[in-house]
């Protein structure tokens, strides 16, 4: 793949070859069990840093243009169990992505502040603006998961009594839908990627964590209590990828056991969504043109002119 020192850019095909094999779009029925987190891709570890190098190379051409044209927006989600590798896949694909053209945003635990407005709020507020690439590290999703799992949090979110009932999930996974559906039809471009780790993987890179001193902040105890609700989790992410997966917003289960295939799966999904765009440069008018013509044989005149001494100097020396 490599040419004259760079990485070539793979076809759409090739592309394709590495997304289609995961993406969730509603048009078939989808079981979590069947996707498998240790997928390699039929590549080694060489073949995919030089694909991701590809990719990079082309997103930050696309993001220029992207930028210029200033019609559409692009919204990447990122969700998945702790150490699923969310933050280095972000980190590691975004690489080189000029910062003034993206906008990344982790959503924690949320604030007495956010808990008074509705449960998309604080993450409605950070949608991209048209022109720009906007990164959810976990979003509104949380609200089917976490939630989900610990449903006494919902006391804490003031919602009136009656409202809670027994399909408040299927009333946000329609108001997800419907949110979406109203982001694309404005314009934005919707990815969301779900790294599926093995619960097996989870525990190496937790030992990990624990073994080097330099990654002992990234653990916490509450990590392994939340372990312990893994089918459960499993059982909220079923569900809720299966209601809220569409064509204009699909989710990709990217297998999260190899980073480095991950990474392969997630720069190949955003390069060919992007690639769909029709993504160019704006065209300059015919009058703004010739006028342009004219500043720039004026600064060529103005390059070429002699140096003039001045008769102050001259007659001082």
């Amino acid at each position: 793949m490599a040419k004259n020192g760079k990485s070539a850019q793979p076809s759409a095909k090739q592309l394709k070859s590495y997304v289609d094999p995961f993406r969730v779009d509603g048009s078939q029925e989808f079981h979590l069990k069947s996707h498998k987190p240790g997928e390699k891709g039929g590549l080694d570890k060489e073949a995919a840093r030089e694909l991701v190098d590809a990719n990079r190379g082309r997103m930050r051409e696309l993001q220029e243009e992207l930028y210029a044209q200033d019609l559409w927006s692009v919204l990447l989600i990122f969700q998945g169990m702790d150490a699923a590798g969310k933050d280095s896949a972000i980190e590691n694909v975004m690489s080189g992505i000029n910062p003034q053209g993206c906008q990344v945003y982790s959503f924690k635990q949320p604030s007495t502040k956010e808990l008074d407005h509705d449960f998309m709020w604080r993450t409605s507020k950070c949608t991209p603006e048209r022109g720009r690439i906007g990164i959810f590290n976990r979003s509104y999703y949380e609200e089917l998961l976490v939630v989900r799992v610990h449903p006494e949090i919902l006391a804490k979110q003031r919602i009136p009594p009656e409202l809670v009932t027994k399909n408040i999930w299927q009333e946000r996974f329609e108001d997800i839908a419907a949110y979406e559906k109203y982001l694309a039809r404005n314009g934005t471009l919707i990815l969301k990627f779900f790294l599926n780790i093995s619960k097996d993987e989870q525990r190496q890179r937790f030992l990990d964590r624990l073994d080097e001193p330099a990654k002992n902040w990234k653990f916490s105890l509450g990590d392994v209590a939340e372990r312990k609700l893994w089918d459960k989790y499993q059982a909220a992410y079923q569900d809720l990828i299966h209601h809220t997966s569409a064509k204009h917003a699909p989710w990709i289960v990217v297998p999260a056991d190899h980073k480095w295939f991950a990474r392969v799966v997630i720069s190949s999904a955003i390069v060919s969504a992007m690639e769909k765009l029709d993504l160019k440069f704006p065209e300059v008018d015919k009058s703004d043109a010739g006028e342009l013509k004219k500043v720039k044989v004026a600064l060529e005149r103005e390059g070429r002119a002699p140096v003039r001494v001045s008769k102050a100097k001259t007659a001082g020396t």
